[in-house]
């Protein structure tokens, strides 16, 4: 039996890694926020706190954007917002938590600024969590956007001032955005210029104090255990597997 695993898990392509699963990836590049918490989600969410995840089509996932409900399954859309919300309904029962996704598939920091005021706003987010920026550089990579580095963190910057003056004692969290080479759409020219993105991604965080998910660390430990298609195909956006890494990275980040 352990001889005909060990064979199956070579010809696929994955090895003897493939025996660590997605809990123990993200416990091996996550550090708990509060160390002083043996549940690292202990004290976060008070009762009927809302909860609202921000950023492109990673976090759209197919959404529904005519269903503007919260915790629906159709107005959440199929990645990790998703399955994060899944897990925080269940884990959190007594809080009667509300959680919505307004992700938009395409979306760079300026255009989350568009539309800011509804769907950030106007919902008064008490955690407020967004991942951007892998359209800031694919965009201006492939001659659809004339940004650079120093726009998106001027953007982001600008954007987080306005969150918290106008929502006092929010709290922030901000994901790394990531890619994964050897992929339909990633190459190895992409590591260099996109590093730029993450640095700033993660200077921000700790200007302002948030929650960091570190999700290129995530994706670049899981791709030792399966190839970087297995999590996401082109390189960027997730597959199902991918989804519920990143849900499980997210979940213990908080």
């Amino acid at each position: 039996m352990q001889t005909s695993r060990r064979n199956f898990l070579k010809k696929a392509g994955i090895g003897s890694a493939a025996l660590a699963s997605i809990p123990s990836i993200v416990n091996s590049c996550v550090a708990p926020q509060n160390k002083d918490n043996e549940d690292e989600s202990t004290g976060i969410f008070s009762a009927n706190d809302v909860v609202l995840f921000q950023g492109d089509s990673i976090s759209d996932a197919g959404r529904d954007r005519k269903n503007s409900d919260p915790n629906s399954s159709k107005a959440l859309g199929v990645g990790y917002a998703f399955l994060a919300t899944a897990n925080l309904l269940n884990t959190h029962a007594d809080k009667n938590l509300t959680i919505y996704n307004r992700g938009i598939s395409g979306n760079k920091v300026y255009q989350l600024a568009e539309r800011w005021q509804a769907d950030c706003l106007d919902l008064k987010p008490n955690l407020l969590s967004i991942l951007i920026g892998v359209n800031d550089y694919w965009h201006f990579r492939n001659g659809n956007y004339n940004g650079t580095p120093e726009i998106y963190e001027n953007d982001f910057r600008k954007l987080l001032e306005e969150t918290k003056s106008k929502i006092p004692g929010i709290k922030l969290v901000i994901c790394e955005p990531f890619i994964l080479t050897g992929t339909r759409s990633v190459d190895e020219s992409w590591v260099e210029p996109f590093k730029q993105f993450q640095e700033i991604a993660a200077k921000i965080s700790k200007e302002f104090e948030t929650i960091w998910v570190p999700f290129q660390k995530v994706f670049t430990e899981a791709s030792k255990v399966a190839p970087a298609t297995y999590w996401t195909p082109d390189g960027v956006h997730p597959s199902i597997a991918g989804a519920q890494l990143m849900a499980e990275a997210w979940l213990k980040s908080i």
